[in-house]
C-alpha cells in the first residue's frame, strides 16, 4: 500500500498522537472507524470507512 492509502500512519508520522479510537456504523450503515488525534494543542477527528462501490476507503478529517 502507498502512504496515500494509509492516512493514519501518515498523520502519526507528521507528529499527531492517537488519543482515542472508536468503531461504529456510518450514515449508510458501513463500518466506520474514528480516531481522535492530538498535536500540541490541536485536536482532529479522522474517520475512515470503506467505499460503497469499488475498492479503497473514504477518509474524512474534522478539526475540533
Amino acid at each position: 500500500m502507498e502512504d496515500a492509502q494509509k492516512p493514519l500512519s501518515q498523520m502519526v508520522a507528521q507528529g499527531w498522537d492517537i488519543v482515542s479510537h472508536s468503531m461504529g456504523h456510518g450514515r449508510d450503515g458501513s463500518p466506520t472507524q474514528s480516531f481522535l488525534l492530538r498535536r500540541q494543542k490541536q485536536h482532529r477527528i479522522l474517520q475512515i470507512r470503506p467505499k460503497m462501490l469499488g475498492k479503497g476507503f473514504v477518509v474524512e478529517e474534522f478539526d475540533v
